[in-house]
């Protein structure tokens, strides 16, 4: 029984619509409106890899293209693509973690990158 995606033309909206009968599909009705003026759209398909291709395509140079190890956004954005091309559960708060150490490198440190300014003007 297939899954197929389609635009609702009366409310606008990408609805998926399981399909009971491929030889008789009959006219489909859109889930959330019940409207009847739907197309069919193409849907987005996965393909299934073993580890060594995902190691393989990780290790391709050409997929690291906008990787600067200087950068901490840069290298946030090659972790979480490395997290899930390995299909590691990161936690969550992997992204949280990443944007502190990000804002700690920008100068914002936890406490505000001034809060030893303070200190200075009270002595």
């Amino acid at each position: 029984m297939p899954i197929y995606e389609y635009f609702c033309a009366d409310c606008r909206r990408r609805v998926s619509v399981l399909v009971r009968s491929i030889s008789n599909p009959g006219t489909p009705t859109c889930p959330k409106c019940s409207g009847h003026n739907l197309e069919r759209l193409m849907s987005r398909f996965a393909r299934v890899r073993s580890e060594e291709d995902r190691l393989d395509a990780l290790a391709d140079p050409s997929a690291m293209g906008d990787l600067d190890e200087n950068d901490p956004k840069s290298v946030a954005r090659w972790a979480k693509k490395m997290g899930k091309e390995l299909g590691e559960d990161m936690g969550e708060d992997f992204d949280q973690v990443m944007e502190e150490a990000m804002a700690e490198e920008e100068g914002g440190a936890p406490g505000g990158a001034g809060a030893d300014d303070d200190l200075g003007s009270e002595l």
